[in-house]
């Protein structure tokens, strides 16, 4: 039997879209985005869990989120998870876990930034070191 790889999400943007181009010419971009839970404790306070997710599109959906898309937009967000490693320039084993986007949903309203519970000023994103283009192996 196959296996299944697919992902839904619907959240925000933690930053603009990031774009390169492959040697090849394929667009290429990359932006963070923030899925948050919400629950009530056993004291009756509500928590809120937030989870940042790395995203890669290829080609013209990259196109259109490096024209479309910016911080705080609320997106949905269909693809498949893809994990990788590489050796940076000093030898160190380096690790990702990304989503390779292959459907896009502006939500909101259009042209406007969108809120909602859960994402706000107050959510701060983990500090997660950048990934130099020359430390990609593709």
């Amino acid at each position: 039997m196959a296996g299944v790889n697919k992902v839904i999400l619907i959240g925000h943007l933690g930053a603009d879209p990031e774009v390169r181009y492959l040697n090849n010419g394929t667009t290429v971009a990359n932006f963070r985005m923030a899925t948050s839970e919400n629950r009530l404790n056993k004291a009756g306070e509500k928590i809120t869990t937030t989870e940042w997710h790395r995203i890669v599109a290829f080609g013209k959906l990259a196109e259109i989120c490096r024209d479309y898309l910016n911080k705080g937009k609320q997106v949905y967000i269909e693809g498949r998870i893809r994990s990788r490693s590489w050796e940076d320039k000093e030898g160190n084993k380096k690790f990702t876990t990304e989503i390779i986007a292959n459907q896009m949903q502006m939500l909101g309203s259009p042209g406007g930034q969108t809120s909602s519970p859960g994402f706000d000023k107050e959510v701060v994103e983990p500090e997660m070191p950048p990934i130099p283009d020359d430390d990609v192996p593709f």
